[in-house]
Order: structure tokens, then C-alpha cells, then sequence
């Protein structure tokens, strides 16, 4: 029996641990329901338990027939979203402004499957260290789990991740190998003016005068200094000033992100907003301060383990269902950061049609956690005898 046929006999079971993980979601380094009650499933299918690993993480080993093989790990984000959920469904979130609505209790529910399906079969030497990480969302999860020692007290000499895409065709697997996601900055732009009457804007220092000619001169980095050929985004996306009609406000407040895949445009980006911010400041007679917040690395794929990926993605799906050398995603993937430190390979697994990630009505398609947590558990497989 294949893995997925073998997963498929316990997939209404996985469904509804996914959907009472929707219900009940939690943003990072608040996820105490969802670590424990992953921790008591791992503790049940009979892997060492680590709770606490990096604030909220858990951590589950689970050794094969011998120890005469490699540490394979797999890892899957735990954390939802500051997202008021405006689905009907009978399972959605049951927290108000909370909601998971990037799949991470799908890719929960998937590596639980591949644990269970391990544990079951023992069919691998060597160890598959299973890594579930909280606070994916921006907020340092996985360097918080790479502070706390990760890959000091949990060994691997390889690590796999992936991601549910949305529309992005039923059951295909698409990776690449090298870069895969891009680097993310957050930025912060404070203004701070005089505020004075409406009537009387002669008297006073308009701040958001100044926040709307800066978030337009910011896109001149795009367009005027980064080279054309090197991919850059630049999205403001926050706005905030004022609370009256008549009040010109004291201060004003930008924030977005960059995402870039060259060191050199990152560090051009932030120069030239702080050279801009300054500029402005120094004309209008404001302060304008930045703060620029590194958030993400670039994701990249290394060569053999995309190539390991690939192989395996073809045995179970067919080389029909497997893409190997996708176009890169601006989005950004803080699973950049556990391979900086070890190899590994992060793919997107496509799902049917629906409303996109981060969007209020997503909805997980759970159809494909028996294909998530088979290829998971088939890379252990596979990887431990390479």
C-alpha cells in the first residue's frame, strides 16, 4: 500500500483535527492549545516529546529500525493570523480577530499525519526529527527555535518544509532548487509635525503632507535606483493620521515591507529610505524616523535536496504532477532561516481553487493532507537510506 492509500484510511480522522485547529486559532508564540495537543499525539504515536522549544515549539523524535541513518527533519508553522474569519463554515474560527487563514493548521495536520504514518510502519533507519514551529507569521519563530538551540539538541542533517497553495493545480508539488522566496523588511516611518487648526495650516508643520509625498518619492527606489534586472517590491501598507475633521495632526505613520532577493538592493532599499525620509523631513521642518525591521531571509533550496524533492514528489504523484523549476515568489518564508543552518527543500503543494492566502475567506482544502503527509513521510523514508 502506497503512503497515500495507507494516510487516506485515517484521513477523516486528520480532517478533523485540522478543523478543530481552525477553530481554534492562535497567533505566534501563543499557541499553547495547538503545541500541547500536537504534543500529546506525538507522545501517543510514541516519539520523544520536547515542549517549550523556542517559546511555543514542539519538537518529536521518532528513531526507525536502527540508528543507522540519517536525522531527517520535517517541519510545519503553527500560528494563525490578526484575521476576523468571514466564512459560514461549521468549524470556523471561534476567536474573534484570530483565524487561520494561511493553512498552518493544514501543514499541522500534515505533519501529524507523516508522524503517525512513520510510527506506524517504522519502514527508515536513522531518526525523523518532526519540527513544529511556532510564530511563522513575522514575528521570529524559527530563529527563536534556532536561539533555543534547535539543531544543537535536535540534530539533522537535512531539513523539508512545504506550503499549500491555493489554485495552484490539485496535488502538484513545485519547487526549485536555489532561491524559492524572497527577503522581507518591515518598515516603521514616523513623522512627527506641528499640529495646529485646519483653518490655519500656515501655522503648523502637516505631517500628512509629508506621509503622502514620501510614500510616493519611496517608490523612486523601484523605479529610479534599484537595477531593473534585480526584483524588488516595495508595498506601503498602512496609512495612519488625524482623528477630526479640523485638526491638522501632530504626527503621522507609514508602514509596509520590502522584499528582495539581492543583498546589495536590500541594503540599497534601506539606504535610500532613510536618505528620502531624511530629505523630507529636512524640507517640510519635521522629524521623520525609520525603522527598518529585518524579518525574513531568503529561501533558498539546496541543490541535492530539491533534487531528493523532485524524486520523490515524482514516485508518489508522477512526473506529471511535479513542476522542478518554478519562478520564485516574492512572498517571504521564515523557513529560510533552518536552512541557512542545514540543508534542506521547501515546495508548495496545490490545492483547488479558492479564495487566496491572508484573505478573510480562505478556506484549507482538505483533500490534500493525505498527499502532504505522505510526501513528508516518504522524504524520511527515502533520505535516511541516501
Amino acid at each position: 500500500m502506497s503512503p497515500i492509500d495507507r494516510i487516506k484510511t485515517y484521513a477523516d480522522e486528520l480532517t478533523a483535527l485540522r478543523r478543530d485547529l481552525h477553530a481554534h486559532p492562535e497567533l505566534g508564540f501563543e499557541e499553547v492549545r495547538t503545541a500541547g495537543i500536537v504534543a500529546d499525539l506525538l507522545e501517543k504515536f510514541g516519539c520523544e516529546v520536547h515542549r517549550g522549544v523556542g517559546g511555543t515549539g514542539v519538537v518529536g523524535l521518532l528513531k526507525g529500525r536502527t540508528d543507522n541513518g540519517k536525522r531527517i527533519g520535517l517541519r510545519a508553522d503553527m500560528d494563525a493570523l490578526p484575521i476576523e474569519e468571514e466564512t459560514n463554515l461549521p468549524y470556523r474560527s471561534t476567536y474573534a480577530g484570530k483565524m487561520h487563514a494561511c493553512g498552518h493548521d493544514g501543514h499541522t495536520t500534515m505533519l501529524v499525519g507523516a508522524a503517525r504514518y512513520l510510527a506506524e510502519t517504522r519502514d527508515f533507519d536513522g531518526t525523523a526529527v518532526f519540527v513544529f514551529q511556532p510564530a511563522e507569521e513575522g514575528r521570529g519563530g524559527a530563529r527563536a527555535m534556532l536561539k533555543d538551540g534547535l539543531f544543537e539538541r535536535f540534530p539533522c542533517d537535512e531539513i523539508y518544509g512545504l506550503h499549500n497553495q491555493p489554485g495552484g493545480g490539485h496535488g502538484m508539488i513545485k519547487l526549485r532548487p536555489g532561491p524559492i522566496m524572497a527577503a522581507a523588511d518591515f518598515f516603521d516611518i514616523h513623522i512627527r509635525g506641528k499640529g495646529i487648526h485646519a483653518a490655519q495650516p500656515h501655522r503648523g508643520v502637516d505631517p500628512i503632507i509629508i506621509a503622502t509625498g514620501l510614500a510616493q518619492a519611496l517608490q523612486s527606489i523601484v523605479s529610479r535606483n534599484a537595477d531593473p534586472l534585480k526584483s524588488i517590491v516595495l508595498s506601503i501598507t498602512r496609512i495612519e493620521a488625524g482623528s477630526a475633521y479640523n485638526v491638522i495632526p501632530e504626527t503621522a505613520h507609514l508602514a509596509g515591507t520590502i522584499r528582495t532577493f539581492d543583498k546589495e538592493i536590500r541594503a540599497l532599499a534601506g539606504t535610500r529610505m532613510r536618505e528620502l525620509a531624511a530629505g523630507f523631513g529636512a524640507a517640510y521642518g519635521a522629524e521623520v524616523t525609520v525603522d527598518l525591521q529585518d524579518v525574513f531571509s531568503v529561501l533558498e533550496n539546496a541543490p541535492e535536496q530539491a533534487a531528493a524533492a523532485t524524486e520523490v514528489a515524482t514516485e508518489l504523484l508522477g512526473a506529471d504532477k511535479v513542476e522542478s523549476n518554478v519562478v520564485p515568489k516574492m512572498g517571504s518564508e521564515d523557513f529560510a532561516d533552518m536552512t541557512m543552518a542545514v540543508p534542506g527543500a521547501y515546495v508548495w503543494l496545490g490545492a483547488n481553487p479558492g479564495p487566496g492566502l491572508h484573505n478573510a475567506g480562505y478556506n484549507f482544502d482538505d483533500s490534500i493532507i493525505p498527499i502532504g503527509s505522505a510526501f513528508l513521510a516518504r522524504m524520511v523514508e527515502r533520505r535516511t537510506a541516501a
